[in-house]
């Protein structure tokens, strides 16, 4: 009697799918939100947000390539725990992926607690004065948020079928409802907005001509605005489920950024042909501003919550591509054996790895729970900005490596596999990186805060440390019972 062949993920993700979990990952509410309250966090960017915007994506755009690049060679589940461990060393790889998951697990339940509001708004605009006021109250808003979170839990373990059935009719939603503002941009400018602040206000407005260009201003906004590209590398993580994965996980990272990168700039670019620049910083000076709050001077009510709709739909969005993205990490590392092996267990109907997802919701209820008590939720933002930096970084350092750690796997590569190419790569994304981090290093301990652990930087180290522990731990525990432990981190695992 033969033995039943073991349960694997399937490979039933195709390109437009993969697209969508990098698209996803990466839309937030931050395109309504990020490009104009950065007029408070960085005083005196004024009307340079979209030079710097573009600045951004320079180092985002190298560590798409690296990524898409190494992808080609390791289709896998856990794509950037994978890529490290293999191609530059498996420490590197477990450390700077575990913070990546810690970041990203605390901001799923960021997300779900921030999403409420959103909802909350478009009731009250469409006039829904008691659903509004319901969800103001704390244990309202807590419940609602863990039921989203656990709602994408249950539609991920279905399987990717159900998880395209959700995902895909809400990011063409998101698409459309965001391209309203994008159009308005063509229909109104500037004056159109000053008649109607002064219709619906009373009040005069007169903007401000440019200001003088400051370098470290410029510099320091593009490190806030690059958070903006985070999130392709979600599609790295389901390299496990993809269809002909050599080919459709590069394409798709390069169209999630690509795609998601066009959209953001047209988005702030038509916000910003319409709001005067110093009105937007001098309103960001007094309170929050979202993009449907400065457009509903001139844009009909209708559309206005359109607007609204759209911001909370992105929102919603994150969190099944996020949850995929967590939970195929942990389930890699066990496959590899520094976590623990239930959690690489696969469900026997549907193929997905359900104790992984489960261990991921319950995660991300605790950042559910953390954004209520602690009332803070910027600065799990902050560590999952940190944790992403550090692994663009390490996957530009692995390319460039690559090919002396382990020219087996190096020789996999299939796209862009001119050496001169990939080392240009690979560098460029190293130095802009290093540069980008220092910066965003930099701004986190030097900022003014109540106590020390409101700076992401030394939660992220002794996150750090928690993950070499474990690391250490189990890499001592497999060693005893494993002769050839280094020669096993040269292959890529099993499908």
């Amino acid at each position: 009697m033969t033995n039943p062949k073991p349960k694997r993920l399937a490979r039933q993700m195709g390109l437009l799918a993969l697209t969508a979990t990098g698209v996803c990952s990466m839309l937030g509410a931050s395109i309504n939100v990020v490009p104009f309250m950065i007029q408070r966090n960085v005083p005196g960017i004024g009307p340079y947000v979209l030079p710097a915007f573009a600045f951004a994506a320079i180092p985002a755009l190298f560590a798409a390539l690296a990524y898409g690049i190494l992808a080609s060679a390791m289709p896998r589940a856990g794509g950037s725990y994978i890529y490290a461990s293999r191609g530059l060393n498996p420490y590197l790889g477990f450390v700077a992926s575990f913070s990546q998951w810690f970041g990203l697990s605390i901001v799923i339940g960021v997300i779900a607690y921030v999403t409420v509001p959103f909802i909350r708004d478009v009731t009250l605009s469409l006039g829904w004065e008691e659903i509004s006021k319901g969800l103001e109250i704390g244990w309202v808003r807590v419940s609602l948020a863990l039921m989203l979170i656990w709602f994408f839990v249950g539609i991920n373990i279905r399987g990717i079928k159900s998880y395209e059935r959700i995902l895909l009719p809400m990011m063409f939603l998101m698409f459309a409802l965001g391209g309203i503002v994008i159009a308005a941009g063509l229909l109104y400018d500037s004056t159109d907005f000053l008649t109607g602040l002064h219709e619906k206000t009373g009040r005069t407005f007169d903007p401000t001509p440019n200001i003088d260009f400051d370098w470290r201003i410029f510099l320091s906004a593009a490190a806030l605005l690059f958070s903006s590209f985070i999130g392709f590398d979600s599609i790295a993580q389901a390299g496990g489920e993809a269809k002909n994965p050599t080919k459709t996980l590069p394409t798709a990272i390069l169209l999630a950024i690509l795609g998601v990168g066009c959209f953001y700039f047209l988005f702030a670019a038509s916000v910003y042909h319409i709001v005067p620049w110093s009105y937007v910083a001098e309103e960001a000076m007094v309170k929050d501003i979202s993009a449907p709050g400065l457009l509903s001077y001139v844009l009909p009510s209708p559309l206005g919550i359109a607007i609204l709709a759209g911001a909370a739909i992105a929102l919603i969005n994150d969190l099944p591509a996020m949850l995929l993205s967590v939970s195929r990490l942990m389930f890699a590392w066990a496959k590899d054996g520094i976590f623990p092996t239930s959690i690489s267990r696969i469900h026997p109907k549907n193929n997905t790895p359900h104790i992984a997802l489960l261990v991921a919701g319950s995660m991300a209820s605790i950042g559910v729970l953390g954004s209520h008590f602690a009332g803070d939720f910027f600065l799990g933002i902050d560590i999952m900005v940190t944790s992403m930096m550090v692994n663009f970084l390490l996957m530009c350092i692995t390319l460039v490596a690559i090919t002396k750690v382990n020219p087996t796997v190096a020789k996999r590569i299939s796209v862009l596999k001119n050496r001169t190419v990939q080392l240009t790569i690979g560098w460029l994304g190293i130095l802009t990186l290093t540069a980008f981090l220092g910066i965003h290093t930099y701004k986190d301990i030097t900022a003014q805060t109540s106590a020390w652990y409101f700076h992401s930087t030394p939660i992220w180290l002794i996150v750090m440390g928690v993950a070499s522990m474990i690391f250490g731990y189990n890499w001592r525990r497999l060693k005893k019972n494993e002769q050839h432990i280094k020669e096993r981190f040269l292959e890529l695992p099993e499908e």
